[in-house]
């Protein structure tokens, strides 16, 4: 699809020639000879980008750009960019023009090969505006609203909308799969900084190196291959918010450096001798018990009670099962729209089975069995046997080392998800909760079996062999 740009002035050779040359470009071109009917042909014909000139008849371009910015917040008229050209005598009013939401201004005479490159930029960034308004609008979708109506959920989400309206850290604590993040999303759009950046950062996901360098970013020259500049995200969220994600798996090294920087709000670049200064909230979660990690000499002290201005526990499922059939009908409904079968839901024996199913992989595993019935369900009311799960009122009954008893009847991928869960259960348990220790014991990379445990919702409290 062509873009179309409208032009509107009043000198009809500017036009012909701004004309032929834009569609010579492939540019689709309408046009208008006075400011009136430059607003007639926005709200008809909603061009992609605008040249403007300041003076013409009737309505000026300048009124006209006062009547778009006033429309504007109402949905009326016209989002397109808007280019004004103006000679050279009358820059003042090209500056006003900026102010009153211009992108840019071209003095007359016009250079047609400076218009094609200002033209382009100025689409591009049309373009990623709009985009980032796209992703924007499917993240706030996705991480809407908390879902629920016990009174246990109600309690938490009272007490995380106090915190969001002050500037104070929020430690978020629970299970694997609470919704942790969820939480923190909301925090942000509570609080008075919701028109800023949320930055997500997963402590756990990288090795220590790497995610010095997420946080801090890095000067040219700091190390091998550091070609340029690099922004860290605590300096790119300045304004905002910075979630960091499984804070008590962060290396006691980045501790110290944390610390210092929730201090003073100032840090270095790796490589750097500059302070950088910044103004975040941060949002820390962890399913840890962080209490136990200061005592266990792996997490410090004085950041435990920096961060731990307020906290927030999260309940697990399994304490709020009237909170799990709005739950299931929100993924369901979320999923079914993804794989268009709208007409999809729950056969009532289903229904009663996840309500006693104990789900210790939390809200994440519930999403995964209604996601999994919507693929695997030929049916429109799905039945129970196409969430996986146990029939029994938990999880599957296991013998005296932790291996599921009976898996006989299970479906090959169900056998395989269990044992891997009683293989990594074992090894934590042998290792005395230990992900390092665990990782050396199944030669696994830590990184990769810490997103094995969480992708599977293994709590990472020593495992009973009961």
């Amino acid at each position: 699809m062509k873009p179309k740009v409208l032009i509107v002035d009043d000198d009809p050779d500017i036009v012909t020639i701004l004309r032929d040359r834009l569609e010579s470009q492939g540019y689709e071109t309408c046009l208008a000879s006075d400011g009136l009917q430059g607003l007639e042909r926005i709200e008809r014909d909603q061009p992609d980008l605008i040249l403007l000139d300041l003076e013409m008849p009737r309505l000026s371009g300048l009124e006209l750009l006062k009547r778009l910015s006033q429309a504007r917040p109402s949905g009326r008229d016209s989002d397109a960019p808007v280019i004004v050209m103006t000679a050279h005598g009358t820059i003042t009013k090209a500056v006003e023009a900026m102010k009153e939401g211009a992108y840019d201004f071209l003095a007359k005479p016009i250079e047609v090969d400076h218009l094609s490159v200002v033209l382009r930029k100025v689409l591009e960034r049309d373009l990623l505006k709009r985009q980032v308004a796209c992703l924007r609008t499917e993240v706030d979708s996705r991480y809407a609203s908390i879902i629920g109506t016990s009174q246990v959920t109600k309690e938490v989400m009272e007490l995380a909308q106090r915190a969001a309206n002050s500037d104070a850290s929020v430690l978020l604590l629970g299970e694997s799969g609470t919704g942790k993040e969820l939480f923190a999303r909301s925090i942000h759009q509570w609080s008075p900084r919701r028109a800023t950046p949320f930055v997500v950062i997963n402590c756990v996901a990288l090795t220590e190196t790497l995610l010095e360098n997420e946080l801090f970013g890095h000067e040219r020259g700091a190390f091998t291959g550091a070609d340029r500049q690099q922004k860290g995200k605590l300096e790119m969220a300045d304004g905002g918010t910075v979630f960091l994600d499984e804070i008590g798996d962060m290396p006691l090294s980045l501790q110290a450096k944390l610390l210092r920087f929730l201090q003073d709000h100032e840090f270095h670049r790796v490589g750097g001798t500059r302070l950088v200064r910044v103004n975040i909230r941060v949002i820390a979660a962890t399913n840890k018990d962080l209490r136990q990690a200061v005592r266990a000499g792996t997490f410090r002290e004085d950041l435990f009670f920096r961060l731990n201005v307020v906290t927030l526990t999260l309940p697990p499922l399994r304490n709020r099962p009237e909170d799990i059939p709005l739950l299931a009908d929100f993924f369901l409904a979320r999923h079914a729209r993804e794989a268009k079968r709208p007409h999809l839901r729950l056969s009532a024996e289903a229904l009663e089975a996840i309500t006693r199913y104990a789900w210790p992989g939390n809200i994440r595993e519930l999403e995964n069995a209604v996601a999994r019935a919507v693929v695997l369900s030929p049916q429109e009311v799905i039945p129970p046997r196409y969430l996986g799960l146990s029939v029994s009122d938990g999880p599957p009954a296991s013998d005296g080392e932790g291996r599921p008893a009976d898996d006989d009847g299970l479906p090959y991928h169900e056998s395989m998800e269990q044992h891997s869960r009683f293989i990594i259960l074992r090894a934590l348990r042998q290792t005395n909760g230990s992900q390092t220790k665990a990782a050396e014991r199944l030669k696994l990379q830590r990184t990769y079996l810490a997103r094995l445990i969480k992708q599977k919702g293994i709590s990472d409290s020593k495992p009973s062999t009961r």
